[in-house]
């Protein structure tokens, strides 16, 4: 039981030490100065997910690698390049996970029949349920 609990401890540490000490990239909570690349930016980010926390998006994460991330994406808006060719990128570096819009794929497919599984099943599961007794 002793270890048990000493295991459980250690698991929960875990989290705490995932952020280095390192201070935040340059561009991570700075926005840019020209507005409209600055919306750019952020626009791109909101579509990005973070590939730490899985619920958010890189816009909204606080982890230090969605950090890292939108100092990748400011740098590269503030050098030309545009928003399609910076999540080209990106996905080539995280894979698709790293993009709210996967593309079909054999890798993606059970991203895109999952929902439409459940719902046959749930469906199927209604109807048994509603169902009349047959006599």
């Amino acid at each position: 039981m002793r270890r048990l609990a000493t295991l459980l401890v250690l698991v929960a540490a875990v989290p705490a030490s995932a952020d280095s000490k390192l201070p935040p990239s340059a561009l991570a909570y700075t926005q840019l100065r020209d507005p409209v690349q600055e919306a750019r930016a952020k626009a791109l980010m909101e579509t990005l997910r973070c590939v730490v926390c899985q619920g958010q998006s890189i816009a909204d994460s606080d982890a230090e690698m969605a950090g890292d991330m939108r100092a990748l994406v400011r740098q590269r808006i503030k050098a030309g390049e545009q928003p399609a060719q910076i999540r080209r990128w990106m996905v080539q570096r995280y894979g698709d996970y790293v993009s709210y819009d996967p593309p079909l794929s054999w890798s993606t497919a059970p991203l895109w029949l999952a929902p439409l599984v459940l719902l046959g099943f749930g469906a199927l599961l209604a109807r048994r349920a509603f169902a009349k007794p047959r006599r």
